[in-house]
């Protein structure tokens, strides 16, 4: 069994409303309206998926809160 399995995964939707260095970006959230820090998932990386301000993207939070992990482009 896998960590994924065992944990419960908070999947949120937000907008892109800056792009830092290094494929990090704040994402404003729809439902309760916080920013928050989300880096670029490695599968987006490896196929050269380009994230812009503006975009609407799918986020999967960190359980600790910190961070978040675009996974998709809507």
């Amino acid at each position: 069994m896998s960590n994924l399995e065992n944990e419960k995964i908070l999947m949120v939707r937000g907008l892109v409303t800056e792009a830092l260095p290094n494929t990090l970006f704040r994402v404003k959230t729809d439902d309760e309206e916080k920013e928050i820090l989300a880096y670029l998932s490695g599968k987006m990386r490896m196929h050269r998926i380009k994230v812009l301000i503006g975009d609407s993207v799918e986020v999967v939070l960190d359980p600790y809160g910190g961070k978040g992990r675009i996974i998709k482009r809507l």
